[in-house]
């Protein structure tokens, strides 16, 4: 039987990083993105301190075609995904999940955004 760490994923937002803002904008929304990313981290935190038997991470799914996005998803300047291909490129991440992604943020493409 193979052992796997228990895992709690969160789904965020690149404009929830500071190190990565080069627009501005959107006030409200980047600062909760920002506040819920610091949550995460914080309960990786506490997970290791407690016997590291978890992950804790985050994922930003890219731009998704949904109602929210909708006014947003601009194909000729980023790409926009089905819910379906988003869920696609996050479950491997998901599978994945090991200690050392514990308590990061990152990219529908595995790539680790800044804080």
């Amino acid at each position: 039987m193979v052992k796997t760490r228990p895992r709690f994923v969160v789904l965020s937002a690149r404009v929830g990083s500071v190190g990565d803002n080069r627009l501005g904008g959107w006030y409200g929304y980047r600062a909760s993105k920002a506040a819920l990313n610091m949550g995460v981290r914080n309960i990786a935190i506490e997970l290791e301190r407690r016997g590291g038997g978890g992950v804790a991470m985050l994922l930003h799914p890219g731009t998704v075609a949904t109602a929210l996005s909708e006014p947003f998803a601009d194909p000729r300047h980023h790409k926009v995904f089905t819910v379906e291909e988003a869920v696609g490129f996050l479950l491997p991440l998901i599978d994945a999940a090991a200690a050392a992604q514990s308590g990061r943020f990152f990219a529908w493409d595995g790539a680790e955004i800044p804080w």
